[in-house]
């Protein structure tokens, strides 16, 4: 695929060359109904960028398929069956991502320092979670992500689980055994949700730790917002 092809930013920028006046929202009007303080002080770019998807970039049926060929070119880029982007960083595709393997008082096995996307997502669903302690550092003075074998215990303990969901990397930077992990999760013939928003870089070096989906995980959830927008 051409990587050199940018189908949101061309879109943006056709929008912009034929100069019309948009009558959904943003109700500043690409910046014509913005406060001129705001404006002085923003820039007018801002506003140039603040535009729908469908009524502005594409149409009510995506008919252009800008979206899908971004994601397209994203998936291609990092080696994934499919990519889906999101509005709200990772805390709604961690919910996504968490509806799908599990539902209304079923059982997800979530380390312990999971995200509290993770924890009101718990709580919005009404699934259950099963708490997979992280292991402390006690030299670093941090904690790891919890390891495969807590993963394994926790499983024996409530087999009825229907998947797991871990955070890797932590925010103190440290990776899960991504491998074994995934194979505790296979062997039981349920999904691994990793919640790698702080490795969006991770695909795009190979002395760096091996991300999510290369490891065997089902949902690998990222944030280009964060970090990612400098690979």
């Amino acid at each position: 695929m051409d990587h050199s092809h940018v189908p949101v930013l061309d879109a943006l920028k056709a929008y912009h060359a034929r100069n019309l006046l948009p009558f959904t929202p943003p109700g500043h009007k690409q910046g014509r109904g913005a406060d001129p303080r705001v404006r002085a002080v923003l820039g007018d770019p801002v506003f140039d960028a603040d535009m729908l998807a469908v009524s502005g970039l594409d149409d009510r049926t995506s008919s252009q398929r800008i979206l899908r060929q971004a994601q397209e070119l994203m998936a291609d880029a990092v080696g994934a069956e499919h990519t889906f982007f999101s509005t709200c960083g990772s805390s709604l595709s961690v919910k996504a991502a968490m509806l799908a393997a599990a539902g209304p008082h079923e059982k997800l096995l979530v380390s312990r320092d999971a995200h509290k996307s993770v924890v009101s997502g718990l709580i919005l669903a009404g699934i259950r979670p099963v708490w997979v302690e992280p292991r402390w550092d006690p030299d670093l003075h941090l904690a790891h992500p919890p390891t495969p074998e807590a993963l394994k215990s926790a499983f024996a303990e409530h087999p009825d689980a229907q998947g797991a969901l871990i955070t890797s990397p932590t925010p103190y930077g440290t990776c899960a055994d991504m491998q074994a992990t995934a194979t505790v999760c296979h062997e039981r013939g349920v999904p691994l949700i990793v919640d790698e928003a702080w490795g969006a870089h991770l695909p795009f070096h190979p002395d760096l730790p091996t991300w999510a989906m290369d490891a065997g995980a089902d949902v690998c959830v990222t944030s280009v917002h964060k970090n990612g927008c400098r690979t």
